[in-house]
């Protein structure tokens, strides 16, 4: 669902949601077909607001993760959680790190399917693991390590 921001600068979100979804799918060795994801594509003002009442973080943030309680029983696809991404902070660190904006908004999509299935980037240990995950993830999509120009 789109609700603000001027996604249409990025007219293949959909699809590149659900080709980074299942890339990050396959590297944590899920079959992206036993869960569904519902995302959220909207500015900074309401990722703000979600921050603020979700996490206590009164400011804006490029991607928050809402994963979904295990139902008892389901059937068909598992729905994993929610991931919403503010519009205006991806193009900003887009721009500021000379990224095209498709390949940040795969990274973070990537990020947030990772979170709903259980990684995290809390301690140093886990946060390379989701790092290295959401590397190989990105290369099946053809995009560059996201990362690389930290590591010095």
């Amino acid at each position: 669902m789109t609700e603000g921001g001027e996604w249409s600068r990025l007219p293949d979100a959909e699809a590149l949601a659900a080709r980074a979804g299942e890339a990050a799918a396959a590297v944590a060795d899920e079959e992206a077909e036993d869960f569904e994801i519902s995302l959220l594509l909207t500015d900074d003002a309401r990722i703000q607001e979600l921050n603020r009442d979700f996490r206590g973080k009164d400011k804006p943030t490029n991607v928050l993760s809402f994963p979904a309680p295990e139902p008892p029983q389901h059937f068909g696809p598992r729905h994993l959680g929610d991931i919403a991404l503010a519009y205006e902070t991806l193009v900003r660190e887009a721009e500021a790190e000379a990224k095209p904006l498709a390949h940040h908004y795969a990274h973070l999509i990537v990020h947030g399917v990772l979170h709903l299935l259980g990684y995290d980037h809390e301690v140093e240990e886990d946060a390379e693991i989701m790092e290295a995950l959401e590397v190989k993830a990105l290369a099946t999509l053809g995009i560059d390590d996201p990362y690389r120009d930290m590591a010095a």
